[in-house]
């Protein structure tokens, strides 16, 4: 029972000493998503994310995150032996909780900083649109992975209470298994600190 008790009196007091150095917020931003697919060309399409983040420390810091975000990508699929282009899109909304770890150079009131984590993505919903060919030959091409990890690397810049976030997000998990395919996303997020 003691040693219960006593660790809870050091939880509670790291939690009360870090509370000096936590802040709390909100972003929102846009990024640009691609799926990287073996023997497909595919390109980029715009999407959105939205959510919040909690700061813990001030130069070394840890930095866990909750938002909702779409992505995706388009295809371009050459049938009988190139004679014929079809094309296809994919659009996901997804949950994503990155758990990054960051080091800031400055102050308060202006501070740079660098980070890097592995984000878990969970897929919510899922629009896809594939031309019949690519349907009928290829069933299981938008068979996507309901949870995938990842990580991002990145840099920002806090200058009083707004902040914001350029990031790169590449997959360790492959989204679909049968094509190789892994989602790789560029994100730019502004958000607020409201401590």
């Amino acid at each position: 029972m003691k040693k219960c008790l006593l660790s809870v009196a050091i939880i509670f007091m790291a939690a009360i000493s870090a509370r000096a150095q936590f802040s709390l917020g909100a972003k929102a931003g846009v990024n640009f998503s691609k799926i990287s697919t073996d023997n497909v060309s595919e390109s980029t399409v715009a999407g959105y994310q939205a959510g919040l983040f909690a700061r813990f420390g001030s130069s070394l810091y840890l930095q866990p995150e909750l938002y909702v975000a779409s992505s995706g990508g388009k295809f371009d699929f050459n049938n009988n032996g190139g004679t014929v282009t079809t094309n296809g899109k994919v659009r996901f909304t997804s949950l994503n909780v990155p758990l990054l770890i960051g080091k800031g150079f400055g102050g308060d009131n202006l501070n740079i900083r660098v980070m890097a984590g592995p984000v878990y993505s969970y897929l919510m919903d899922k629009n896809q649109n594939f031309g019949d060919n690519v349907s009928g030959a290829d069933n299981d091409f938008g068979n996507y992975k309901k949870s995938t990890l990842g990580y991002q690397v990145g840099g920002g810049i806090d200058v009083g209470h707004i902040t914001a976030d350029l990031r790169y997000e590449g997959g360790l998990t492959k989204i679909n298994e049968n094509y190789g395919q892994r989602q790789n996303i560029w994100a730019l997020s502004v958000g607020f600190k409201f401590f």
